[in-house]
């Protein structure tokens, strides 16, 4: 298997998470979703630990300029932020806020990939 191969699958990994949280986020109300704050914390943490696996054979399989490992850390950093955010989000039954850090944590995790597909000399490929 290719580096390309299994970052691909790793992805796929996350891509499955992050679906799974959002049907944790969509069949949850107020009530519910305090209960369900455990699951997304254990959904948010598996693809925090995609990402620093991911990260980790980027840095190892690039060639990359100075700065980029903490350029990519960094991010790594606020995807863990925004995974704390929804978790208190859930914990207080606050279903906006819950989603919007969803949005969030999507989003972030959607320019991390790029910036590991930049920096091993990939285009970036544009995600759903």
């Amino acid at each position: 298997m290719t580096f390309v191969n299994r970052m691909d699958a790793r992805q796929l990994q996350c891509q499955r998470q992050l679906l799974r949280l959002r049907i944790l986020a969509l069949s949850q109300d107020a009530a519910t979703l305090a209960q369900q704050a455990a699951g997304i914390r254990d959904t948010t943490n598996a693809v925090i630990s995609q990402v620093e696996a991911m990260s980790r054979a980027a840095l190892v399989a690039g060639a990359h300029k100075p700065g980029a490992e903490t350029f990519l850390w960094v991010r790594v950093t606020r995807l863990a932020m925004a995974a704390d955010d929804a978790v208190n989000a859930a914990r207080s039954g606050d279903l906006a806020a819950l989603n919007a850090h969803l949005r969030h944590f999507d989003t972030l995790l959607t320019a991390i990939w790029t910036v590991q597909d930049t920096m091993h000399g990939q285009e970036p490929v544009t995600r759903r």
